[in-house]
This record gives C-alpha cells, sequence and structure tokens, in this order.
C-alpha cells in the first residue's frame, strides 16, 4: 500500500516537473531537442513501423477488449472491468494532456504522424497494457513473462524515437503518466471487495 502511494507521488512528480519545463523552459526543450537529435540515427525502416502499427492506441484499445473478454470467460468480471477502465481512464488522460500542451512533433517526423507529440499515446498505451498484463499474469507466468513485455515496452519506445515521431521527454511523460493512471487505478480497485 505504501509503495503504491510513493510510486504514485513520484510518477507525479515526474509527470509534473517534465509539463512545466516542456511548457516554460527554453533551456530544457532545446536539451530534449539536442538529446533527441543524439539518440536518433537513420533507424526508420520497415521494421520499426510494424511495431508502431501493432501498439498504435486505436489496436491497444481491441487488444485491451480481447483480454477483458478472455477474464469475463474465466469468470474474472471484476478484474475484466479493471483492465477496461484502467485503459479508458490513463488514455483519456493522454488525449487531453496532449491537447492542453499542445507541443508540436520533432522536425523530421513521418507524414503517417499527426496530432501532438506530449505524451507519446503509443508509450503510454503499450505501458499501461504491459502493466495490466504483468499484474494478472506475473504470478503464474514469471521472470519470462517479465523479460517479453519489457523487450515490447523498449521495442515501442525506439520505435517512436527512431520514426522521429516523440522527444525522449514525450517518452518518460508518457511513462509517468501511465504508472500514474495504473497505481491510481489499483487503489480505486482496492475499494471494491
Amino acid at each position: 500500500m505504501y509503495l503504491n502511494i510513493w510510486v504514485a507521488i513520484m510518477s507525479a512528480l515526474i509527470l509534473v516537473l517534465l509539463i512545466f519545463n516542456v511548457r516554460n523552459s527554453r533551456r530544457f526543450n532545446l536539451f530534449d531537442h539536442w538529446l533527441h537529435h543524439k539518440l536518433v540515427g537513420q533507424h526508420d525502416g520497415f521494421s520499426w513501423q510494424i511495431i508502431t502499427f501493432i501498439n498504435d492506441p486505436k489496436l491497444l484499445v481491441v487488444w485491451d477488449i480481447f483480454l477483458a473478454s478472455f477474464l469475463i470467460n474465466e469468470e474474472k468480471n471484476l478484474t475484466a472491468f479493471w483492465v477496461l477502465f484502467t485503459l479508458g481512464f490513463t488514455d483519456l488522460t493522454g488525449l487531453l494532456l496532449k491537447k492542453w500542451m499542445h507541443r508540436k512533433r520533432p522536425i523530421k517526423h513521418s507524414n503517417l504522424e499527426d496530432g501532438y507529440s506530449f505524451p507519446s499515446g503509443h508509450v503510454l498505451g503499450t505501458t499501461i497494457m504491459v502493466l495490466i498484463i504483468w499484474k494478472i499474469f506475473a504470478s503464474e507466468l514469471g521472470s519470462g513473462l517479465l523479460i517479453t513485455l519489457t523487450v515490447i515496452w523498449v521495442m515501442v519506445v525506439i520505435s517512436r524515437l527512431s520514426l522521429k515521431a516523440h522527444y525522449p521527454s514525450d517518452v518518460i511523460g508518457a511513462t509517468s503518466l501511465a504508472v500514474f493512471c495504473f497505481t491510481l487505478s489499483q487503489q480505486i480497485f482496492l475499494l471494491f471487495p
């Protein structure tokens, strides 16, 4: 319980600091642009586009519904509702934040990308789905699942940076928002027997 509170506080603090700096600090934004330039090479290949497509926020909703359907079939109705609520709450929060921030994407982003940059919707959705899947199946599948989920998450992060769709702070912001929403969602559903 106390660990969850600290995780929520730390992720919220990171998110608030990022929001403040992205909106107000020219020095921070210059550093973010410089870091983005240093991290991103000429890795805009087809494989990164496939990873991006598989983890598209709209498609993650479909994966989430499949997971909830599986849980309902296993007669875990409250967990199924929690899965749907958690992704929905997180995505809605991310969309509202993205519209409020109005951060433009990096200059050389793909024409396939539209909308604003902060936070990354792909990383937000993937992070929350990874956390949900880990929470539900960790005890059954163990470290193999953790390694698989971590590899998927890292590949999505790399794809978003390599395709020049996001700055590093967009990825960090999405991750901290997902962790915050996940922790909050867990606390809300602990209130139900």
